[in-house]
């Protein structure tokens, strides 16, 4: 059951002896990691499962697959550096060897979001309008000691699937001072009072293999009956002040400063494989998931 988080953390402890760590991480704040890993190890909820998120939805995750809901998934966030993120409901992640990613996932309470303005979109226009969002909001991480960041492109251009209510859009970003830059696969499910959103977090080399994982999250979502988005009332129900595009502008550059953040960490995880300590992270994963398989062939044994 603890075998997910359990490999994890060991990675988050060898990241503290590595150079991309170097951000003056004293004792408490690595007690802190390691208590905040601790705490979602108790939590966690281990697939197949399917999990709740809030009053409005529900999202059914596979074998290999753990979900550590909040508080505590905010508290592994705040440990690792970073913000404060009202909206999320918690984070997935995998214990299979060659996926290092995290997908976290938020629940917006806009009201109701018009889509009629994705007939129209202009993939450049929204990149551009992107882009200089992310500069103004670079003003405010300045400010709070954070890195700077730089959208380099698409990855994926927006696709609306107004048959679901599906929205998928990726960016390329790149961090001052950083070498590797990361990947933002952003999925949304439009609902009847507001959206989900859930974030794969990757690097470029990898994100050919592991969208499909976002995608089959998603597809994997569903709003609960009366909080979907055909239920909608025009008389009663509360309309988002803004419309669909904004999801890739305005509300999405506005959350880049998180984004980024949880982008740093989950490169972390990734930079361990490929780059510097890698061969020891791999041995290390190797030993705890063959260590678990063991346990949980016992544990099957002892039941029988």
């Amino acid at each position: 059951m603890r075998k997910y988080i359990g490999s994890i953390f060991i990675i988050i402890c060898l990241l503290n002896f590595t150079s991309v760590v170097v951000e003056a991480q004293n004792s408490n704040s690595k007690q802190e990691q390691k208590a905040a890993w601790e705490a979602a190890q108790q939590v966690q909820i281990v697939g197949p499962a399917k999990i709740g998120l809030l009053d409005q939805a529900q999202i059914q995750i596979p074998e290999h697959y753990a979900f550590v809901p909040q508080p505590e998934a905010s508290r592994v966030m705040k440990s690792m550096g970073n913000g404060d993120c009202p909206e999320m409901v918690g984070f997935i992640i995998s214990d299979k060897e060659n996926e290092e990613w995290i997908v976290t996932i938020d629940y917006t309470k806009s009201g109701y979001i018009k889509d009629d303005d994705a007939k129209a979109w202009d993939a450049e226009e929204l990149l551009t309008s992107l882009k200089e969002g992310t500069k103004e909001n670079n003003k405010e991480r300045k400010e709070k000691g954070l890195s700077e960041m730089t959208v380099i492109g698409w990855v994926e251009k927006p696709q609306y699937d107004a048959s679901r209510h599906y929205l998928v859009w990726s960016i390329e970003l790149k961090a001052r001072g950083e070498r590797e830059r990361t990947i933002n696969y952003n999925t949304y499910a439009l609902g009847r009072e507001g959206y989900v959103t859930l974030t794969l977090v990757t690097d470029l080399k990898n994100i050919g293999a592991e969208k499909s994982v976002a995608q089959n999250l998603l597809a994997a979502t569903e709003f609960v009956p009366g909080k979907r988005y055909e239920e909608f009332n025009s008389v009663t129900d509360h309309i988002a002040e803004y419309g669909l595009a904004a999801l890739i502008t305005g509300v999405a550059a506005k959350k880049l400063g998180l984004l980024a953040m949880i982008a740093a960490f989950g490169a972390k995880f990734i930079k361990l494989i490929v780059i510097g300590v890698g061969t020891l992270g791999v041995l290390v994963m190797k030993y705890f998931r063959k260590k678990n398989k063991k346990d949980n062939e016992a544990s099957g044994t002892m039941e029988e």
